[in-house]
């Protein structure tokens, strides 16, 4: 016996020297990305039957708010039976991982006074922890929109810009402690603009220090081109019309920030905005725009069955900016969405730029799950 055990590790050693160079390769094709889906507890009670946890590695649970500059759930009463529901999931698949998401378009008013001093971040901070301590969840999402910046009427200040900072060393520092605590490993990510801008406002090669994932929120893209007929949630530049947002752009920003590309997550839009043309032009792309006419068209599901190539919309693919659109000629209306072929393109974006995934949002504005099941396909293993 002894022999034996003296000749194994030499046995081991042959075997892999013969080995095909390509397993190592192969191994790697098999690392998972991040798929995380937004679920809007906002709705109310929420029907999580409809959540596939097979085709999700995070759910981000939108939205906790923000009360006398504390982390606070608002609908407490549905809020609860969510989090026992979306933790039901984990009987599927056990590392699915449930985070509560603070802020949102309308959410982040008071961010900046919550965070303004290092009295006030420790306890929003510690306000944030508790919820997750108290309903075994597993981390925490930061949504402001935006810090040093103007958002949907929220307060914003100089001091945001490194007070956003300190606000992730501190959910840092009591996550670290939680997950100490509870044997449990505590996630901390963030959902950012997906354009330039953002990076001037903010310190982000140092927030990356801190956070899992960085979230960008390459989608609504058009509301940044109000006077053109624009993409809302376009991969790279359209060659017909100037653009400072793609997603393409953003994640290049972003790396030249500092945030590594493991921890870059490309946002996929489930739902669509439609804008009104001025006047018909050779390429509606780029053309003149109805003030203040852009608008949410509803969900993907909604626009493949019944908009696509149906009631005069018809279906084109901008190819430079990897995006499709439709146009309905008589009325004048653009729609501007994400597709299974531009998701596609995303995902092989993220796989040849080594990203960490894809992030999307809303859960329940696929309720087919069209393009769920395309990032599944494309992105899973």
């Amino acid at each position: 016996m002894k022999s034996c055990f003296r000749i194994f590790p030499y046995l081991i050693l042959a075997i892999a020297l013969f080995l095909p160079p390509t397993l190592s390769a192969q191994s790697a094709k098999h690392k998972k990305h991040v798929i995380i889906g937004y679920v809007g507890g906002y709705h109310g009670l929420y029907d999580t039957t409809m959540v596939d946890p097979k085709k999700v590695t995070h759910i981000n649970y939108a939205f906790v708010v923000i009360k006398n500059n504390r982390a606070y759930l608002e609908h407490l009463k549905t809020d609860t039976i969510n989090f026992q529901n979306l933790l039901k999931l984990k009987k599927i698949n056990p590392e699915l991982k449930v985070l509560i998401s603070i802020g949102g378009w309308g959410g982040s008013r008071f961010f900046s006074d919550a965070v303004l001093t290092d009295t006030a971040r420790e306890a929003f901070a510690a306000s944030a922890v508790a919820i997750v301590r108290k309903y075994k969840l597993d981390g925490v999402d930061i949504d402001w929109e935006y810090p040093n910046d103007i958002g949907a009427g929220n307060i914003y200040r100089p001091e945001d810009k490194h007070n956003y900072t300190l606000l992730f060393k501190a959910l840092r520092t009591d996550l670290d402690t939680l997950e100490i605590q509870s044997g449990q490993k505590q996630s901390l990510t963030t959902a950012v603009g997906g354009f330039t801008r953002f990076l001037k406002l903010t310190e982000m090669g140092d927030v990356a220090k801190y956070l899992d994932y960085v979230s960008l929120m390459t989608y609504d893209y058009a509301q940044d081109s109000l006077h053109i007929i624009s993409h809302h949630t376009n991969l790279y530049a359209s060659k017909y019309y100037k653009t400072l947002c793609s997603a393409d752009l953003a994640v290049h920003d972003f790396m030249a920030a500092g945030v590594p590309a493991e921890k870059l997550v490309v946002g996929v839009a489930f739902y669509g905005h439609t804008l009104a043309a001025a006047d018909t032009a050779k390429s509606i792309l780029g053309a003149r725009l109805v003030p203040v006419r852009i608008r949410n068209i509803g969900d993907y599901t909604f626009i493949k069955d019944s908009l696509i190539n149906q009631k005069g919309y018809k279906y084109y693919r901008d190819k430079t900016a990897a995006a499709p659109y439709l146009y309905n000629d008589q009325l004048k209306q653009f729609i501007t969405f994400d597709d299974e072929w531009s998701v596609k393109n995303k995902c092989k974006y993220v796989n040849k730029n080594g990203l960490a995934g894809v992030m999307f949002w809303e859960y329940a504005t696929d309720k087919k799950e069209y393009l769920l099941k395309e990032i599944d396909r494309d992105l899973r293993y």
